[in-house]
């Protein structure tokens, strides 16, 4: 279990317990988003790419065409788990480490990612770490994907829904911000791309429900009979709404940072 003070007031919360579902439900991410990171310079044949907070490995399971030594990490040891069995036959080594304290020589990669993770991580160790393992001149690229609860109506009832069995979650009310550098960066870094733009993805009732059963504020930190009811009273909120198949925009922003 993680605690940690400033999310959820402080309630516990385990991915661990997720990973079932976080392997079948969690590779949402759009083509185009592998796409930017090779373009952009992040994930290149031949670079070493670390991926921290890799969860069941959906970043680097779809770069292990790339020619890029991959490797991922986790705090969980069965998200770590999950990721090897879906990663079978792929050339991706998998640890078990938090992303403050990663097992790994100092200069060891040429890029490191963290998705949908960062603001799990003490940035000031974060950061230090980050110094450590990247070489001179490598990257760091932080991405984001978030419903957009204001344009879209059924992340709107589903942060409602959330909201009713886990009143302390604050993954809600998400909007787009402008670019802005921010504090950790500005000592050793270069802020080098801010890419961000609009995404429409398509689900359908199960897809969604899974995904959001594997929600923080879900199914990594509500009871079994908790998130039984939660999933029941959004099934029923999507079929008043939908016909079982619709699309949820989303926000999906790229950081990436030079270090200096």
């Amino acid at each position: 279990m993680q605690k940690i003070d400033r999310i959820d007031a402080g309630k516990p919360f385990d991915f661990g317990r997720t990973s079932g579902d976080y392997g079948r439900y969690r590779d949402i991410y759009p083509a185009s988003l592998y796409r930017k990171l090779r373009t952009f310079g992040v994930v290149t044949p031949g670079s070493s790419v670390l991926d921290v907070g890799t969860g069941t490995g959906v970043l680097p399971r779809h770069l292990a065409d790339s020619g890029a030594n991959l490797t991922g990490t986790d705090i969980s040891p069965e998200q770590i788990k999950e990721a090897r069995r879906l990663s079978e036959g792929l050339p991706i080594r998998y640890e078990v480490a938090t992303a403050e304290n990663v097992p790994f020589p100092d200069r060891s990669f040429d890029a490191v990612t963290a998705c949908q993770c960062f603001h799990y991580f003490d940035p000031d160790r974060f950061t230090a770490e980050l110094k450590r393992v990247l070489k001179p001149g490598g990257l760091f690229c932080r991405i984001d994907m978030e419903w957009l609860p204001f344009e879209d109506e059924i992340a709107r009832l589903t942060e409602e829904v959330v909201l009713r069995y886990n009143p302390a979650w604050n993954g809600k009310e998400f909007r787009p911000e402008p670019p802005a550098v921010p504090e950790w960066a500005c000592h050793g870094f270069e802020l080098e791309t801010w890419h961000a733009c609009r995404e429409e993805l398509p689900f359908t009732i199960d897809s969604w429900s899974g995904r959001i059963r594997t929600c923080r504020g879900v199914g990594a930190s509500l009871e079994p009979p908790e998130i039984a009811a939660f999933e029941a009273e959004l099934r029923r909120r999507l079929a008043e709404v939908s016909d079982g198949a619709f699309t949820i925009r989303h926000w999906l922003r790229l950081e990436i940072y030079r270090l200096q």
